[in-house]
């Protein structure tokens, strides 16, 4: 700390003097901080909002439901009646209960989609999507969500919460090594880790280059986001709630909120990552196509949500380990090679190689997928004819 009394700095005038030459920028450059960042976290919550109606609304049509219609037309009011329901009904702590693992599990487990969301490019102009290690930063502040969900299950103190919290970080901490290497195939194209270079490397979007990558990318992300068919850490038929079982009120509603807002942070990675972000076709803004990409993304994983069945809790780690984690470094491998073989000699990639590497990625995409099915899968037993019990009084002959 600069000593003041040191510098003979000791009235008010001489002190105002003395800051007068910084402060009016620091001061300028921290509430703008603060006005973006309140803008941010503000229109993400409201979206958020907006998504669990979407949601509702969709899988209610999915699965032939009505869905929330009571509250405004087309039920557009239900997430405001959620929000006085959590409001208004009581806040309980276990007796038991780590209090400070239990109160800071919702915080711990809602700022990391927040911060995610920062080194998003949205145009080409946005100075923290230009971060050198921006996919690192994103890959680094998500898995904070295993501390949060095994800090609400410890500090619940109850047996179902534990079990919820324990299945929860061994599925998450699986889970990331695959989604950590199918980042890496990006990387090796992109040549760069922020994520404003990633989109500028897109002349052909990484889904077309890289489908295995994708795929892996975002089997990995519907796993840490805990959604069907991966949704073991709330299996309500045995742990009832999972670790969020004890929380009420508010605290539940933000764990709610940060279930909801995990795919829609992750379709704004997934559409930087592989969809090539805000580039599109002219006239048309980029932000307009970000958001049109990224509802496309949204959309494909509310359909896997609505139709897919839950798989068991050793069928998830089988296919995270056997599956997913070879198929990862088999995509690398490949990428690699054809890198090294079709580059330039300043290390550029034309069209028609990124082209040609499609192509043989797509090949490799669907045999690798093939084999993973016919390994990893269960094999198809045919189904017993049924036998009616004689007490059922399904005979002619029964009394």
């Amino acid at each position: 700390m600069y000593d003041v009394r040191a510098a003979g700095i000791l009235d008010f005038k001489s002190l105002w003097e003395f800051y007068d030459g910084f402060m009016p920028e620091n001061l300028a450059f921290v509430v703008a901080c603060i006005t973006l960042a309140s803008i941010v976290v503000n229109v993400l919550v409201s979206l958020t909002a907006v998504y669990t109606w979407f949601e509702r609304r969709a899988i209610a049509r999915f699965q032939v439901r009505l869905g929330p219609n009571r509250w405004g037309p087309f039920g557009i009011l239900q997430p405001f009646a959620d929000l006085v329901k959590l409001l208004v009904k009581e806040d309980t702590i276990p007796e038991e209960a780590d209090r400070w693992a239990f109160n800071l599990a919702p915080v711990v487990l809602v700022v990391p989609g927040l911060l995610a969301v920062s080194v998003i490019p949205f145009g080409q102009d946005t100075f923290l999507g230009q971060l050198n290690i921006g996919i690192l930063f994103i890959l680094g502040v998500t898995s904070i969500n295993t501390i949060a969900i095994f800090m609400a299950g410890w500090g619940s103190a109850n047996k179902y919460a534990m079990l919820g919290a324990i299945r929860g970080v061994a599925m998450l901490v699986s889970y990331e090594v695959p989604m950590a290497l199918a980042v890496t195939g990006v990387i090796l194209l992109s040549g760069s880790l922020a994520m404003f270079d990633i989109v500028q490397a897109q002349n052909l979007p990484f889904v077309i280059v890289q489908p295995l990558s994708f795929l892996i990318f975002v089997a990995a992300a519907s796993a840490e986001m805990s959604r069907t068919p991966f949704d073991q850490i709330e299996a309500e038929s045995e742990l009832g709630s999972g670790y969020n079982t004890e929380y009420s009120s508010m605290k539940f509603g933000v764990l709610f909120l940060a279930e909801y807002m995990a795919p829609l942070v992750t379709a704004t990675i997934v559409t930087t990552l592989f969809l090539g972000g805000t580039r599109g076709i002219d006239p048309v803004p980029g932000q307009i196509w970000f958001v049109v990409k990224s509802f496309a993304v949204l959309f494909v994983l509310l359909w896997i949500r609505a139709t897919w069945p839950r798989l068991r809790v050793d069928q998830i780690m089988g296919l995270a380990w056997k599956g997913l984690f070879g198929l990862a470094l088999l995509n690398i491998f490949v990428v690699a090679a054809e890198i090294a073989i079709l580059q330039d000699d300043v290390g550029d990639l034309s069209m028609s190689s990124l082209a040609i590497m499609a192509a043989i990625n797509w090949v490799v995409a669907i045999v690798a997928l093939v084999a993973m099915a016919n390994v990893l899968g269960q094999r198809r037993l045919e189904r017993p004819e049924p036998v009616p019990s004689p007490l059922a009084n399904m005979y002619g002959d029964a009394d």
